[in-house]
């Protein structure tokens, strides 16, 4: 369970509720709830997944699905909106009286406020009986399927793209393979598009500034602003995409992709070896370029396997 998710079964009432603060705006959280696609892709414990039958998000509409359990058992729901009142509030009823979907009757009510950027998001279930509430709670541990939904969605909502990789090499000579223009000139950038400009300026408030040669025989360039340096464990940097004029522009295949992306090089000893992680999210980023990130994660796992792939042939030379 995370840190930052509070969970609540009071012992004298039939309700389980549960909060969490979500650095992300409140727009963006809302939106979360109001298409299938959204559910899809976080709503439900760790290990389920769903699938849509019918949705209509408004007063009186029904959403119909199916959880897929990790353990192979498939969970038919109901959930008819009692209100909606964008971007505040969000009621439902699970009304459990259908013969095909199970058996559990409980009212949900998910209040979202603003504090400062940030959002809060109170999500109470309230049940007909304390019976009824330590049922569900014992049949399909509901409190800590709703910690794991407010993770889950803290996921969706506040998205970070990490991954590492180990190499051979020595911490110091991985620090020069990424702090250096000409050797981040032999390895940066996707499999099969090499770099065909780099200047740097390496230092915090200086920039790195470099083109790609496109498979189309065109150029892609991007630009790194350094924020921090801290020689030789981390790099903080803002990774925008730009033109041949250092100008910030958008991703050339996404007009919603973040205008500038927050990212964090971690430089460590291990094995002998070295290892890089890297951690990126998106900065100053409105509701759809956050979403557009976030839809993106799996893409970016891919690219930089093979951007790794580089950097380890680069090391092995020395």
């Amino acid at each position: 369970m995370s840190d930052d998710v509070h969970i609540s079964v009071p012992p004298d009432a039939p309700a389980i509720s549960g909060t969490r603060l979500f650095d992300a705006p409140r727009a963006l959280v809302f939106d979360a709830f109001s298409s299938a696609d959204r559910l899809a892709r976080w709503f439900g414990p760790k290990g389920f997944s769903l699938t849509t039958q019918s949705f209509e998000f408004s007063p009186g509409g029904v959403w119909r699905f199916v959880m897929h359990g990790p353990d192979g058992r498939d969970y038919e729901n109901k959930i008819i909106f009692r209100e909606i009142q964008r971007p505040g509030l969000i009621s439902y009823v699970h009304p459990g009286d259908d013969a095909d979907v199970e058996p559990v009757r409980m009212e949900t009510i998910i209040a979202l406020s603003e504090e400062g950027e940030k959002t809060r998001i109170d999500w109470r279930m309230r049940f007909p009986t304390l019976a009824e509430r330590d049922r569900v709670e014992r049949d399909y541990g509901a409190a800590i399927g709703l910690a794991e939904n407010l993770g889950r969605l803290g996921d969706f909502v506040s998205p970070v793209f990490i991954t590492s990789r180990s190499f051979a090499a020595p911490r110091d000579l991985l620090w020069k393979a990424l702090t250096e223009p000409e050797r981040m000139a032999q390895w940066f950038g996707p499999k099969g598009v090499p770099v065909i400009a780099s200047q740097m300026d390496f230092r915090p408030g200086g920039s790195y500034h470099y083109g790609l040669r496109t498979p189309d025989g065109g150029a892609m360039w991007g630009l790194f602003a350094y924020r921090e340096i801290e020689a030789p464990a981390r790099i903080t940097l803002i990774a925008s995409f730009s033109d041949e004029n250092r100008g910030l522009t958008r991703h050339p295949l996404s007009e919603t992709w973040p205008l500038k992306v927050e990212t964090i090089y971690l430089f460590t000893e291990k094995d002998g070896g070295s290892e890089l992680t890297l951690r990126a999210r998106p900065f100053e980023a409105n509701a759809e370029e956050i979403t557009t990130f976030a839809g993106a994660l799996d893409a970016m796992s891919n690219g930089w396997a093979g951007t790794f792939e580089q950097l380890e042939s680069h090391l092995v030379q020395g």
